[in-house]
């Protein structure tokens, strides 16, 4: 009975060993996306009253636990029976990523650079709409880093998976809402120490510098989650694509892994794009 359950024991460790060390790749190759989810989500959580902005984003926290719910069980279930199906969706993920950053290059250079104005005519929406639309996007970005995390981890046994793939979705929503509660207060919290301090001392200076870097912050995890995105992109496509693959292994073969990903990524999120805008002005032209 005691050897029993010392086999069992051993068996876990063996397992937790196994888990620990994917667990690592896997956060290796959804770090990116997260970077990205954690610029997205200080953004849709930013925008509210003081008094309201940690109990909407305690909303949020909630809707996201709860994707992941809807998530996990499906994705598993798809590389239990269906694996075949990872590196589609794996590559759809990619085009949406792609596609994505292409889009919010552009933005970038239609307003910042051509100096274009932007659009004026914007919905103003409730809370609750507000809500809903960051739970959906947060759905959409799970998706992502789920799949991601578990192509990583596709040559390794099921109950591996599940451990590695559960664990990066977890400090997906803990690690990234937990940092997008400190970065929303954080003004809040150097306007207190503002507040609380006599002018020139140090506790004044960090006050002034928490509100000052606030917007610097979001605006580089921003940039930061933008490359990100494009590099994920070419990354899938390279991997899963054989064409591509060989193309960067055979014929570009000079080139450093992730600068043809960069160029990769860009390209085809740009072409995305394109069709894009291309379907959705005809559309709107006819409706």
């Amino acid at each position: 009975m005691t050897g029993g359950i010392f086999a069992v024991l051993d068996d876990i460790a063996i397992l937790l060993d196994d888990a620990a060390m994917v667990t690592k790749i896997s956060i290796k190759q959804t770090a990116p996306i997260l970077g990205d989810d954690l610029a997205v989500n200080a953004q849709k959580a930013a925008g509210f009253h003081a008094s309201r902005e940690l109990p909407v984003l305690w909303k949020i926290t909630k809707g996201s636990f709860k994707n992941k719910l809807i998530i996990l069980p499906l994705a598993f279930l798809l590389s239990a029976y269906v694996s075949w199906i990872i590196a589609p969706i794996l590559i759809l993920g990619g085009l949406y990523l792609a596609f994505e950053g292409a889009e919010k290059i552009h933005e970038y250079i239609e307003h910042k650079i051509l100096k274009k104005p932007h659009n004026e005519n914007k919905v103003v929406l409730s809370e609750e709409k507000k809500i809903k639309s960051a739970i959906l996007t947060d759905f959409i970005l799970s998706i992502e880093i789920v799949v991601i995390a578990l192509g990583a981890v596709m040559t390794h046994s099921l109950s591996v998976q599940i451990v590695a793939v559960s664990f990066v979705a977890l400090l997906a929503t803990v690690g990234v809402y937990g940092i997008v509660a400190f970065l929303v207060r954080m003004d809040d919290m150097g306007f207190y120490l503002i507040r609380t301090s006599k002018e020139g001392t140090f506790k004044d200076m960090f006050g002034e510098l928490m509100v000052k870097s606030l917007p610097i912050i979001i605006k580089f995890l921003s940039v930061v989650g933008t490359i990100a995105m494009i590099l994920v992109a070419g990354g899938i496509f390279s991997h899963n694509i054989e064409f591509l693959h060989h193309l960067q292994t055979d014929t570009l073969g000079f080139l450093p892994s992730i600068l043809f990903d960069m160029i990769l990524g860009l390209a085809i999120g740009y072409m995305v794009f394109i069709l894009e805008q291309t379907f959705l002005h005809k559309f709107l032209k006819k409706h």
